[in-house]
């Protein structure tokens, strides 16, 4: 039985660096809008700080999977590891 070889998995740094770049700014977009909505509702329906840090916290959560989700995306359009 013959083994076919194999090349390693190699970087391509030039797509890394453009969906790595879009992550960034995309996440901070989307991150500090899940923050500010929180403390907007949390102001809008008087829930206090306890209340505010609880909505941040969650529309920060709701905020990550968003960017996970668009680095998954991302990573299909502009692949990172070459084969």
């Amino acid at each position: 039985m013959s083994e076919t070889a194999r090349k390693p998995a190699r970087i391509n740094w030039t797509n890394l660096l453009t969906v790595g770049s879009a992550c960034v700014l995309v996440g901070a977009m989307i991150l500090g809008l899940g923050l500010a909505t929180g403390w907007a509702l949390a102001g809008m329906f008087g829930l206090g700080d306890i209340g505010a840090w609880v909505l941040e916290a969650f529309f920060g959560g709701v905020a990550l999977v968003g960017i996970v989700a668009f680095w998954r995306m991302a990573v299909r359009v502009e692949p990172v590891i070459e084969r």
